[in-house]
């Protein structure tokens, strides 16, 4: 694509800790400017009130990315916000609005904006959707979900689950599958030992990583429960529980206990800034995803980054991602089988070939290939007589 474009993206940014949404449209708005377009990022003054928020804050306390625009100006729970910004993005009149929608509390806000900048009949609004049915239900949930459906163009999924959940809402307009891309923004790998050391860990012991904010659907207690095995009782390997928790963490601190497991899982449970994320992907030899439901999942790709082999289960989008017996295993949401698939890569050394099977799998996972098919969804999107993307 030759011409420059102009392109807003609405969602998540900093000054909001970099999560997988804030991490994941600052990456975007990077791979837009990178190829020459024109892209400012407009993200909240408030994302959510603070009663609603499970985690510690809601803000970054670190630097500010370098070279994006980032504007400061949605108010979530604000109509005359809404109204303002959308007015605004419509005389503006960029060639683009990707919108990030990832939860019906967020479908009132999105869905007026994109209605108000829709009708200067030049602005193609194209929603990257994370879920369709969210993982936690909530009142209104489908009516909210489908309000905000009818106020885009055209969708992205990066599951085929959430695809198929998409036409429960419309049948008609243009969507497209695209996995989601490599996070590549979190530094460079460094050796395994020089990771152990930054983090204060024992350089003779293995270590397995939980990595990301700790919910229900996520299923630590099934890691909790695979670790209680007797076929890990003998192996020299720990669990490092690396993320803030976005539920009671009681229940977890019990059943390590009531397994006997104290003395082998590491519970790192403070948001990790995007500067340490690194460290601790570096020190795992394995990645394990042990989720009772998902879409898609941001740590698979930060481990696809960092070469590390994984266990995940079979559901939502993970499988799609992840080819079993290649780059890891993947298994059914249960104690059993995410401790045999643990027991049988130490016990058949597997590292090594699946960490090079990493590193070639996740070429196709690149953000050129989420502009390429954001490209093509635009072209399909009826506009003004000429007006091509």
């Amino acid at each position: 694509m030759n011409k420059s474009r102009k392109v807003v993206i609405l969602g998540s940014a900093y000054p909001f800790r970099g999560g997988g949404i804030s991490t994941y449209n600052e990456r975007l708005a990077k791979a837009f400017a990178d190829r020459g377009d024109d892209v400012t990022i407009h993200t909240f003054t408030l994302q959510y009130p603070s009663f609603l928020f499970p985690g510690k804050t809601q803000y970054s306390t670190e630097p500010p990315p370098e070279g994006l625009k980032i504007e400061v100006t949605v108010n979530s729970i604000n109509p005359f916000n809404w109204i303002r910004i959308g007015r605004r993005l419509k005389k503006e009149r960029p060639d683009l609005l990707v919108i990030r929608y990832w939860i019906p509390f967020m479908a009132p806000c999105f869905g007026t904006i994109a209605r108000i900048v829709r009708k200067n009949r030049h602005t193609k609004v194209i929603a990257i959707t994370d879920n369709i049915i969210p993982h936690e239900k909530m009142p209104g949930m489908r009516l909210l979900t489908s309000w905000f459906v009818r106020s885009a163009d055209a969708f992205i999924t990066m599951s085929r689950s959430v695809l198929e959940d998409l036409g429960t809402f419309d049948k008609d307009k243009p969507r497209a599958y695209c996995a989601h891309p490599l996070y590549d923004n979190f530094g460079e790998l460094i050796p395994k030992e020089e990771a152990k050391r930054q983090l204060g860990l024992e350089q003779g012991t293995g270590y397995i990583l939980f990595f990301g904010f700790i919910r229900e659907y996520k299923g630590l207690d099934i890691l909790i429960r695979a670790f209680a095995d007797e076929s890990l009782r003998t192996l020299p390997v720990r669990v490092v529980v690396a993320g803030e928790f976005y539920s009671d963490p009681k229940p977890y601190f019990d059943l390590v206990k009531a397994a006997g497991q104290s003395e082998r899982f590491i519970f790192r449970s403070d948001f990790i800034p995007n500067t340490d994320v690194h460290k601790y992907f570096c020190a795992a030899d394995l990645v394990v995803q042990p989720y009772r439901e998902a879409t898609q999942s941001g740590v698979t790709q930060v481990a696809y980054h960092f070469n590390k082999p994984m266990v995940t289960t079979n559901v939502g989008g993970l499988s799609e991602t992840v080819p079993d017996g290649k780059v890891g295993y993947v298994v059914d949401p249960d104690p059993g089988e995410v401790a045999a698939a643990i027991f049988r890569f130490y016990k058949e050394g597997k590292e090594k070939e699946f960490s090079i099977n990493v590193e070639e799998e996740k070429k196709k996972y690149s953000w050129e290939n989420l502009l390429a098919v954001i490209d093509s969804l635009a072209v399909s999107i009826p506009g003004e007589k000429g007006d091509q993307f």
